[in-house]
């Protein structure tokens, strides 16, 4: 069996896959390069996946039992995550913080004898304080050193040895002393920012009330199977994502949506695991099993987020690994060109060197981009915003254009039926089912309607052998209902079936000139019927594009697949100036390719289908969440939880925050490396400094990183 260096039973069992485990030790990037260097080694580049923020690793095969070996070996604890919650010892969970004070009362006493004249007894003192206080860096060195992996354990220990040697024991003791406090510090800190992830996952209760053989069984809700019902009581968070099947109730789906204001739910109604009933009982079907539910996959795009990485998070990591070996070369040249090129006294630039090693860590520097970009996410993620990496994060500072689709998107997507203009012998009432009984199967918004439309007059369309089902993207539906085959669309699809007609033309033009779409019910060769449709724009839309003019987005422009007079007078509505109607899935595309062109970065919102070629192409695909449709929130690179086109401006400021502290804390890192660089050539830094600041270094970006989770919207 294999153990933790905290005693801790590990993976003795690898049975399954997909198990992860959780990695302690992983201080630094440079610690997490020496645990990959092993990794690749061990199971290939392509073998595993690592999270330095959330420290979890996964294998994509079920590992071998010398990957653990290994790991363990060089310092790593490794744990199966279901087994963190295990009962450890005080020793076990404190055992870091009681070394460190221990050592720290020694230090401290060993610098009050110094001041003494106890020279041999301080000088005891302060061995044992950097024995008790970094045995474990030590450790940790020699595991690195021996992989050949330049980490900051290296250079500390090196820098310790170094300062004993030239009798510098009070500045030893120093140096594991602060780098002690630090670690300590920055893991608190970064605990913190995988709390603030878990905390997103905590809403989703783990067990969940189902209903099987008549009986209510309580069962955890990773046991809950697609078709289950769930009974949902006043007060209760629902467990999976379902739809209402009986009942009515206010439900506060603030942990999906960032709403705060609760919706009604009905029959017929999705809604989310996490989400808190508040009044009445209600009986829901579930559609998802928990893995897959949407908190589960925002809780997976939060933690993995960082691995998309920004740009400028990659330049970060190329520069640290070039930063670090040259100031260890300069170090080399600091200890032994002056005393043998110029005579000058051995001792003062060997410790000179000593201080050049502590200021080559890159801790500081490589950890200033991933805080920040993770805080930024689950930021975003509390407030309905769902952005999957950093690069995306990056990219929306760039963006000086904005598409828009129309509906579902600028507005409410529920169009309702006005018109009912039957052309032929068929009745509006037969006319209407045979077009719920061809739009049964589609995801359109023209769909939602008619069906609708027929629930409402009580018009069964569910009694038809239906087949050859087919979804013509931006232009219609066909299929066979009861051996013959019916076409709806618009009217190009109209005229490309050849069922188009004077009459056709006539009641569309009529009903475009009321600001309605027009859809086309067909047989084989002739014209059925022709149904109007209205749909409002949200209320929000015409607020958000105002704000986003304010922060600067350049040009704004409503691409529609819906006629001229439709388009037009939707884009009056909201406040854009420019827009395009009639457009096909692939014209949409052009638009942004066109657009992307004249202005370089381009992020397309949409919801559809239809949409998600352009979202595809786009910087910045943004996605409705509510609304849109799996393939749309596949393509997307952030999602619009709530449908609320008024969080674009929260998105587009939260993300020029998140650079703007990352570029502060780069230039902070960076900053105070140059300055102890300047001041150690010139012999005004010493040894403990140059810990204090770069250990302060490394925390003050981490605490301003943390400052977006705290981000609200600029006025």
């Amino acid at each position: 069996m294999y153990r933790s260096s905290e005693g801790i039973p590990v993976a003795d069992a690898m049975t399954n896959a997909a198990e992860r485990f959780v990695v302690s030790g992983v201080c630094c990037a440079t610690e997490e390069a020496l645990l990959r260097k092993v990794l690749d080694a061990q199971v290939g580049a392509g073998g595993y996946s690592f999270n330095q923020i959330t420290a979890e690793l996964a294998f994509g095969r079920l590992p071998k039992q010398e990957v653990i070996d290994e790991l363990q070996s060089i310092g790593f604890a490794i744990r199966r995550r279901k087994d963190l919650q295990s009962p450890q010892t005080f020793l076990e969970r404190h055992g870091g913080a009681v070394a460190l004070g221990a050592a720290t009362l020694l230090g401290l006493a060993g610098f009050a004898l110094e001041g003494i004249g106890g020279g041999t007894m301080s000088r005891a003192l302060f061995l044992t304080a950097i024995f008790i206080g970094g045995w474990r860096v030590f450790v940790k060195a020699y595991n690195a050193a021996r992989t050949f992996t330049l980490d900051m354990n290296v250079l500390m220990a090196t820098a310790v040895v170094g300062a004993m040697v030239i009798d510098r024991w009070a500045e030893g003791a120093a140096v594991v002393i602060l780098f002690g406090l630090s670690l300590a510090l920055e893991s608190y800190s970064m605990a913190r920012t995988r709390r603030a992830i878990q905390g997103l996952m905590s809403d989703a209760p783990n067990e969940a009330t189902v209903i099987r053989m008549g009986k209510e069984l309580l069962v955890p809700s990773s046991d809950v199977l697609p078709g289950d019902i769930l009974l949902v009581r006043p007060g209760e968070r629902i467990g999976l994502d379902g739809v209402v099947i009986e009942g009515r109730s206010f439900v506060d789906q603030k942990a999906i949506t960032g709403e705060s204001m609760p919706v009604i739910q009905e029959p017929g109604s999705q809604v989310y695991a996490g989400s808190i009933n508040q009044r009445g009982s209600l009986r829901i079907l579930v559609t998802k099993p928990f893995e897959e539910t949407v908190i589960a996959r925002i809780m997976h795009l939060v933690e993995h987020a960082q691995e998309n990485r920004a740009p400028v998070q990659t330049f970060v990591d190329r520069f640290a690994r070039v930063y670090t070996p040259a100031v260890l070369v300069l170090a080399v040249l600091v200890a032994l060109v002056p005393p043998l090129a110029f005579g000058e006294p051995f001792v003062v630039w060997f410790y000179r060197s000593l201080v050049l090693l502590v200021i080559a860590c890159p801790c500081a520097l490589v950890i200033s981009t991933p805080v920040t970009i993770v805080s930024a996410v689950t930021c975003a993620a509390r407030k309905g915003l769902l952005i999957k990496g950093g690069r995306h994060i990056e990219e929306l500072t760039r963006v000086r254009a904005i598409a828009f689709d129309k509906t579902g998107t600028l507005t409410e997507g529920r169009p309702r039926v006005t018109d009912i203009l039957p052309l032929d012998s068929v009745t509006g009432e037969r006319a209407l089912q045979l077009a719920a009984g061809i739009e049964y199967r589609s995801e359109h918004h023209v769909a939602s309607a008619i069906l609708t439309e027929a629930v409402n007059r009580g018009i069964p369309y569910d009694g038809f052998s239906v087949s050859a089902f087919e979804s013509v993207p931006g232009l219609g539906v066909h299929a066979l209902l009861d051996g013959s085959m019916y076409y709806l669309g618009n009217h190009q699809f109209c005229e490309e079936k050849g069922y188009c007609s004077r009459e056709v033309e006539e009641a569309l033009e009529r009903l475009s000139a009321e600001g309605k779409t027009g859809v086309v019910l067909g047989e084989t060769g002739k014209p059925l019927a022709v149904f109007g449709l209205h749909d409002t724009a949200r209320g929000v839309s015409r607020s958000a594009i105002d704000k986003l003019k304010r922060q600067g987005v350049e040009h704004m422009v409503l691409l529609s697949g819906d006629n001229e007079s439709v388009t037009r007078a939707v884009a009056q509505e909201t406040g854009l100036e420019n827009y395009a109607a009639g457009l096909l899935p692939e014209q949409k595309l052009s638009a942004v390719e066109d657009l992307k062109k004249k202005f370089g970065s381009v992020a397309m919102v949409g919801d559809g289908v239809n949409d998600a070629p352009a979202l595809a192409s786009s910087s910045v695909g943004i996605a409705m969440g509510v609304n849109g449709t799996d393939v749309a929130l596949e393509t997307a690179d952030v999602i619009l939880m709530s449908d609320d086109v008024g969080k674009l401006p929260v998105l587009l400021g939260l993300s020029r925050k998140a650079v703007r502290v990352i570029k502060q804390n780069i230039a902070l890192a960076l900053g105070l490396k140059l300055v102890f660089l300047l001041l150690t050539v010139s012999g005004n830094a010493t040894l403990w400094m140059a810990v204090l600041a770069d250990d302060g270094a490394a925390l003050a970006v981490i605490f301003n990183g943390l400052r977006l989770l705290a981000y609200r919207e600029e006025s």
